[in-house]
């Protein structure tokens, strides 16, 4: 399969697992990979549950249903074991009828390698994996690339949210994303200027920003 952007593929030990080029195969006694959250605030909070209705209509024509059924018991496991995990890679290779995960071009891996070109997945040093518990919306790109009829019914699913408490829901937005700004240190004014960059109104970023601002602090 041709190389993922801004991966360098090389081939990994024949004893080990075929997984991917930044990921130090796991031995073959024990094929475990070691998987945590990756945080992202934006996404995070703008995002979508891997689980939930918009991924399984529209991000499943983007990724394919293994990577999509992957990443859903994945996101799972967070609930219980939000720290991170060993993921035991033949048990869900079978688990999700897949037979095993040998093979540069096993579906499994292709699932796994996958994830991580669409930027649901990324590397995080020897023999583990982040994994976003949260999936961004589909870009124009992305859009164009999936059938009319699915592009109309994400148009309406679109025009649904806007319509449905529009100026209460971006309030609440904005106001979640001027708190995850300052939590990772931004300062008061590049708040309000990433906010507006992220499309929020001028106004209602201010409102946010003061919001946040006001609320008391632990420290």
């Amino acid at each position: 399969m041709p190389d993922s952007p801004g991966l360098t593929l090389t081939a990994p030990p024949r004893s080990g697992v075929d997984l991917l080029p930044a990921i130090d195969a796991p031995s073959e006694t024990a094929p475990l990979l070691h998987i945590v959250a990756w945080t992202d605030p934006v996404i995070d909070t703008l995002g979508h549950d891997p689980r939930s209705w918009y991924v399984e209509q529209f991000w499943l024509g983007i990724v394919g249903p293994t990577s999509t059924w992957l990443l859903r018991r994945i996101v799972g496991r967070f609930d219980s074991e939000p720290e991170g995990f060993d993921l035991n890679l033949d048990e869900t290779a079978r688990s999700l009828g897949l037979g095993g995960r040998e093979g540069r071009h096993s579906p499994f891996q292709r699932a796994l390698s996958r994830c991580v070109s669409f930027k649901l997945a990324r590397p995080h040093g020897p023999g583990a994996l982040a994994i976003r518990r949260r999936i961004p919306p589909l870009s124009l790109r992305q859009l164009d690339r999936l059938p009319p009829s699915l592009r109309t019914l994400h148009d309406e699913w679109s025009a649904s949210q806007s319509r449905t408490g529009v100026m209460a829901d971006a309030s609440n937005r904005s106001r979640r994303l001027a708190l995850k700004l300052l939590d990772i240190g931004t300062d008061r004014h590049a708040v309000e200027i990433q906010l507006i960059r992220w499309r929020v109104h001028p106004a209602m970023a201010h409102e946010a920003t003061e919001w946040a601002l006001a609320l008391p602090t632990t420290s």
